[in-house]
């Protein structure tokens, strides 16, 4: 793309309402924050289970195909990282209830720029780089779970690095609510039965969702475990063309990522302040570094030993579970308890030397 064709896409795309900054709605669409680890295998069992940060897999019925997601050095056009997805185990026999893709779910209150339900509605562009390890056709959705609504468009892979560029219409029917809760889903769909392939896929116009016209492609990602996509790059900006894509700062990403996941990784022993309510209880404190899109739930990791509370020049490993005693968007307040030897009143600090994650995801 020259120079000139950049600026005119970009020119074009304000006239329709966009920005020249913050253009982009996907977060981490460079695919640069792991958090949750740089590899997750035995996908395709369970919906919604995330991989790189604000990504996850979309699975409805049974399929016996199985995935890994691995965040890959790839450099290129840029980007120094990519999404691979790699089939580890083969389903030839697609039931027509099955579903399979990549989802990115955002928030209606980011969305209000787009002014879908009004006679202003503007339409959408969505670009992304993608290869495989052979010729492809998937498909690209766009669901307004708000008013269930949706767009779906197929997108060709090849086993070079292509840019794609979708453009999704204005839609005039249905806003977006303006809250913290989800109002699009971004759909990659790789595999897919009858039950959502069988119909004409609507590729003009919004319209109201049926399951027949979601998923049409030629491909199934589980045809054979040589199969691999590779995506980065994934953006969705106002407008009518594909303009270069909004590379952020490595700290915006993550920040930004942070409202929706914290991983408190210990391997750093990490320590929370504290003071000790009697001699076997300390409580703890922790506050997110950026407020989180709303009252997170908690997973722990590793056993109660992994977790170690330091007083009095004195370490001594926690002998059962941390509670959490109050949680909100800005923080956390938790128990640890050990057998005997604290000082009721005294400091303490929590030592983690597992992981603890904090999920407020959409």
């Amino acid at each position: 793309m020259t120079k000139a064709r950049e600026l005119a896409d970009l020119i074009a795309n304000v006239n329709k309402g966009s920005s020249l900054a913050n253009k982009n709605f996907i977060i981490n669409g460079a695919m640069n924050v792991a958090q949750r680890g740089t590899s997750t295998t035995g996908l395709g069992s369970a919906n919604g289970v995330y991989s790189l940060d604000r990504f996850f897999v979309t699975v409805s019925g049974t399929t016996a195909g199985r995935a890994t997601i691995s965040q890959v050095a790839d450099v290129h056009d840029g980007f120094a990282n990519a999404l691979k997805l790699e089939c580890t185990t083969a389903d030839t026999s697609i039931a027509a209830t099955e579903l399979f893709g990549l989802t990115t779910r955002l928030e209606g209150q980011n969305l209000q720029s787009i002014s879908k339900g009004s006679s202003d509605a503007k339409p959408v562009t969505v670009s992304f780089y993608v290869k495989g390890n052979a010729s492809a056709t998937y498909a690209c959705e766009i669901s307004d779970r708000d008013n269930s609504r949706h767009c779906s468009k197929p997108f060709s892979v090849t086993t070079s690095w292509n840019r794609i560029e979708l453009n999704f219409p204005a839609d005039t029917t249905g806003a977006f609510d303006d809250d913290n809760a989800a109002s699009i889903d971004l759909n990659f769909f790789l595999h897919a039965g009858t039950n959502f392939t069988s119909g004409t896929q609507n590729t003009s116009a919004f319209a109201s969702t049926t399951a027949a016209n979601r998923a049409l492609a030629t491909t199934s990602f589980f045809d054979s475990t040589s199969r691999t996509l590779f995506i980065t790059g994934v953006q969705m900006e106002i407008g009518e063309k594909a303009t270069a894509f909004e590379h952020e700062p490595y700290e915006r990403t993550i920040n930004r990522c942070l409202r929706y996941l914290h991983r408190i990784e210990g391997k750093n022993c990490r320590e929370f302040a504290g003071y000790n309510e009697n001699t076997t209880k300390g409580l703890h404190v922790f506050r997110h570094p950026v407020k989180m899109r709303g009252t997170p739930t908690i997973g722990v990791s590793g056993t109660a030993s992994n977790y170690i509370i330091a007083y009095s020049n004195t370490q001594t490993a926690c002998n059962s579970a941390l509670v959490f005693n109050t949680t909100n968007a800005e923080g956390v307040t938790f128990y640890a308890s050990v057998a005997s030897g604290l000082t009721a009143g005294g400091a303490s600090a929590l030592r983690n030397i597992d992981y603890i994650d904090l999920i407020a995801e959409l």
